[in-house]
């Protein structure tokens, strides 16, 4: 019983910035629900995309060979939230974003692993 919500999205020139969150409510405290979060993005006409992961500890992350350098993933596990900090963006990047949580720690890179997930947040990047 956890919702997840984004928010962050939006419109911004290649090169440019975006900061995007995570939030977790419902039942999140003690829960292993939340101990692997990740993010994954839909762009129009191609399959989910697996973008970013972290673990519980924030001591593993794992990231898209598209989005390495670019990307870092975070998450505050007091606040119940998870961040995306995107960088460098480039109209490739453009996509609707989902956040997501789950019990497993391997096959982070598969959305059939998680649990949870949210509606979505658009970032688009112009050319």
């Amino acid at each position: 019983q956890v919702q997840l919500v984004e928010s962050g999205g939006g419109l911004v020139q290649a090169g440019g910035s975006l900061r995007l969150s995570c939030a977790a409510s419902g039942r999140t405290f003690s829960t292993s629900s939340l101990d692997n979060m990740g993010w994954f993005r839909l762009a129009p006409g191609k399959e989910r995309e697996f973008v970013a992961a972290i673990s519980r500890s924030g001591g593993s992350t794992y990231y898209a060979d598209s989005v390495k350098g670019r990307f870092t993933i975070s998450r505050d596990n007091a606040k119940n939230a998870m961040y995306l900090q995107m960088n460098v963006l480039n109209p490739e990047d453009t996509a609707v974003y989902y956040c997501a949580a789950g019990t497993s720690t391997f096959r982070v890179s598969s959305p059939r692993v998680y649990d949870y997930w949210g509606k979505g947040t658009q970032v688009t990047v112009s050319s």
